[in-house]
């Protein structure tokens, strides 16, 4: 990946999903070896417009590293991403570890903390429905975040199934999503998701992580000129431009 060599055409069809996960957590462990530090992790294909397009029917998860997060309003250098889209997400804190497996709704619903307006930048690298677990080793197009400032939950917003977004690209609203499209119950069940999924390789969902929790609306591709704006009600609008 630091080569930006992706997907190699002599490793598909080669791994179970289980085998491309490992490769997915080594390299992470390779890069927090080196400079990087993680912040934490991206659940996929949470939507059933995001299932239906990938032509996949389970979610999936990939590694966020601090060094893509980008706050609210960031221009990116279009030229530098390999065909990149971006996903409409909900950005939560964990505020303790949560450890699989059975852990309950009621523990993840105790556990996260904030929630931030946020849009996942994927680079579509490869085909999902061609060769899913090659993507997951790939860490399942994951490039960067971005995040506006995080809402701190409480018993008036901590019901993530019923906000919204409303996706803006270039000054035209693009499409209205209720928070319900992610696990078909809201933001929170991702977490319950991955943090059950994790358990399977022997780790935690940690305190301090922040989880890009799964698109309300299809995957958007980008292109260069774009202007986004994603506003999520109630938790705020976060935005991005590509140069």
């Amino acid at each position: 990946m630091q080569n930006r060599r992706h997907m190699p055409a002599e490793w598909q069809k080669r791994l179970t999903m289980d085998q491309a996960y490992r490769v997915q957590l080594a390299i992470l462990r390779r890069y927090i070896e080196g400079s990087e530090r993680q912040a934490g992790w991206k659940i996929g294909l949470t939507a059933a417009a995001m299932r239906a397009q990938q032509n996949v029917f389970e979610p999936c998860f990939g590694f966020l590293l601090e060094s893509g997060h980008r706050e609210s309003g960031h221009a990116f250098n279009y030229s530098e991403l390999i065909d990149p889209g971006f996903e409409n997400e909900l950005c939560l804190t964990i505020g303790h570890d949560l450890q699989g497996p059975n852990v309950s709704i009621e523990e993840v619903t105790a556990a996260v903390t904030h929630a931030a307006p946020a849009l996942e930048i994927v680079e579509r690298r490869g085909n999902f429905a061609l060769d899913l677990p090659l993507s997951m080793a790939d860490n399942a197009q994951q490039k960067a975040f971005v995040t506006g400032p995080a809402v701190a939950l409480n018993d008036s917003n901590r019901d993530l199934a019923s906000a919204s977004v409303s996706v803006d690209i270039n000054g035209s609203l693009r499409e209205l999503a209720p928070g319900a499209a992610v696990m078909e119950k809201g933001a929170l069940y991702s977490i319950q998701w991955l943090a059950n999924k994790l358990a399977e390789f022997d780790l935690p969902l940690k305190a301090g992580m922040r989880v890009m929790s799964g698109s309300f609306t299809k995957q958007y591709p980008i292109e260069k000129g774009d202007r986004i704006a994603s506003a999520f009600i109630p938790f705020g609008t976060v935005k991005a431009t590509f140069l």
